[in-house]
């Protein structure tokens, strides 16, 4: 009750949030518990602590995520499959960080949040990623 209290989290200057995720997709959802319907991992207080970083004054939410599955899938996806479930709105991601580099969303517009993060998806899967995004978002 105490440790994942989002007003506890925010009521702390500068908090920031650093979780993980088995997925991104290009509006800067984050699915930390699925990829479709089957469930890998529980939320833990990632919610709590992504919405207490972002009320909290200076505080940030950071995703932390390889580019790619061991099997060289993508991890930054155009949409998230049917049923995977959500585990952190994209209102409440400032940044997605990956081996590639760092995608800074906050108060970015939609097109530009797709480009920050196509640019840090692995090489492979950019233009596909930006085909993607094109049918996808126009």
């Amino acid at each position: 009750d105490y440790v994942n209290s989002i007003r506890t989290i925010a009521a702390h200057d500068n908090f920031v949030a650093l979780n993980n995720a088995l997925a991104v997709d290009l509006m800067g959802q984050v699915s930390s518990e699925s990829v479709g319907p089957r469930m890998w991992l529980g939320a833990g207080g990632q919610v709590e602590f992504a919405l207490g970083a972002t009320l909290s004054k200076g505080g940030r939410s950071i995703i932390v995520l390889p580019s790619t599955t061991h099997g060289g899938v993508s991890r930054i996806v155009p949409a998230l499959p049917e049923g995977t479930r959500v585990t952190a709105l994209w209102h409440f991601v400032d940044y997605v960080i990956t081996e590639h580099g760092i995608a800074r969303l906050l108060g970015k517009s939609q097109r530009q949040r797709i480009a920050e993060l196509i640019a840090v998806a692995h090489p492979d899967h950019r233009a596909e990623l930006r085909q993607a995004a094109s049918k996808l978002y126009g």
